[in-house]
């Protein structure tokens, strides 16, 4: 005989029971939460029926009446809107709008039209070039944002006519006056480097060249620019970007044009770089590759410095102890064909300043390029300073391919310059109203 259980056909709070429990428990929270959201919609309908005077009368956006009195995002076909907040102060009724992401979206588009389709140029101190030049100096750090938005930015500008803010340049100058004092230490000079000094070199920190009365006899008694002695000067880079420019002619027409490490100046190229130089930098590593140290034939180096008319040169002689000697040829050369071309030596003490300066800036490299060196001099020699063929990608701000140089496409050597740190600079310059950056055709 089998074992029968005596509970088994009662229900003692058994599986049906609990299942009861349950569902009158799940109908009694329903129906809590259908009146609490009845006095919610009556409360916001009240609202409402005592903004109908014209605080909305002229909105025709979305009206939606949340549970919380709270802003949550809310579908409308296909724009993404934000629900209105209804609020009353004891002053008068107001109501917060929010506008639908898709209406900024288009104001946006609408934006980027404007300055597509606008005719001739803005005002630099206009309220929307103020905005655009914002959105240049809000980049703090280049690695903030990708080239093709910082490319965008920088057209959006384009729009806009530059002009100088005397307030910031000053405060500029007096920074590298402070720092570096181009005036007094550019070059070196029978004035701040006397015979009988012990100059320490830029790099080879631990190199010293005693200046002997031969070497002393090279050097000019001072300085042969001063402070702001030129009024608009133009530092020529020597990348693509100034290539179909047409800018040559405007070039020429500053006060002073500096250029760098000897670019070709002919027919074939002047229409865009223009042929005006005042002073151009020759690095000792160009003398060494293509006129060999000036140890054998010196006619060709001398005639392609007859491109640059009687316009002066300058050379890192004391960067490091490789450059001295080449450097020292230079001027032996031009001494033996009794040229008139002054020939001036960076002072390392100048460089190094300069290096550390733009450090702090954000510009880190093994060597800041001749370029950078050059306007660094021009903001205290020059009034205003423009600069034409400075930039550091391989597609120009509207996104097509350039040529690295304006005369070929050789890459420099990857890790010794960082020029995109230092274009990004001049763009901040640029839109502070320091440097006028040219990267497109001149009119």
């Amino acid at each position: 005989m089998g074992y029968s259980d005596p509970t088994a056909s009662r229900d003692l709070l058994g599986n049906r029971s609990l299942c009861f429990i349950f569902i009158c428990a799940f109908g009694l929270v329903t129906l809590l939460q259908q009146i609490l959201y009845g006095k919610n919609y009556i409360k916001s309908g009240q609202q409402f029926s005592r903004l109908k005077g014209e605080e909305v009368g002229n909105w025709s956006g979305l009206i939606s009446y949340p549970d919380d009195g709270g802003m949550k995002p809310a579908r409308n076909g296909r724009k993404r809107c934000v629900r209105q907040n209804f609020q009353q102060s004891e002053a008068q009724n107001s109501v917060v709008i929010t506008p639908c992401l898709a209406e900024i979206q288009k104001k946006k588009k609408e934006k980027k039209r404007y300055l597509e389709r606008i005719d001739g140029s803005l005002q630099f101190n206009s309220s929307s070039c103020k905005e655009l030049r914002q959105d240049i100096t809000d980049v703090k750090v280049l690695t903030m944002v990708k080239t093709s938005e910082l490319f965008e930015r920088w057209r959006n500008l384009q729009v806009c006519k530059w002009d100088q803010n005397k307030e910031e340049t000053d405060n500029f100058k007096m920074s590298l006056s402070r720092c570096c004092n181009a005036p007094s230490f550019l070059f070196t000079t029978k004035r701040n480097t006397p015979s009988g000094t012990k100059l320490r070199y830029e790099v080879d920190t631990s190199g010293i060249l005693h200046i002997s009365p031969e070497i002393f006899k090279m050097f000019p008694d001072d300085m042969p620019f001063s402070k702001s002695q030129f009024k608009k000067c133009a530092v020529i880079g020597n990348g693509g970007i100034i290539k179909n420019s047409k800018c040559g002619r405007e070039i020429d027409a500053s006060d002073f044009v500096f250029r760098c490490n000897i670019p070709p100046v002919s027919d074939l190229y002047s229409q865009d770089v223009g042929s005006k130089t005042d002073l151009v930098t020759i690095n000792p590593s160009i003398i060494t590759e293509r006129f060999q140290k000036l140890e054998k034939w010196r006619k060709p180096f001398y005639e392609v410095l007859q491109n640059y008319e009687n316009s002066s040169v300058v050379l890192p002689a004391f960067y490091n102890t490789r450059n001295t000697d080449v450097s020292f040829r230079v001027k032996y050369m031009l001494d033996d064909f009794e040229s008139s071309r002054g020939v001036f030596f960076f002072h390392p003490q100048y460089l190094l300043n300069v290096q550390r300066f733009w450090a702090v800036q954000g510009v880190r490299a093994k060597r800041l390029s001749s370029g950078l060196m050059l306007v660094t001099a021009a903001m205290e020699l020059c009034e205003e300073v423009h600069l034409y063929g400075f930039w550091a990608f391989p597609m120009n701000p509207s996104g097509i391919f350039i040529t690295h140089h304006y005369y070929d496409n050789v890459k420099p050597r990857p890790g010794f310059h960082a020029m995109p740190y230092e274009i990004f600079n001049f763009m901040h310059m640029h839109a502070r109203g320091i440097v006028h950056v040219h990267t497109g055709p001149c009119r």
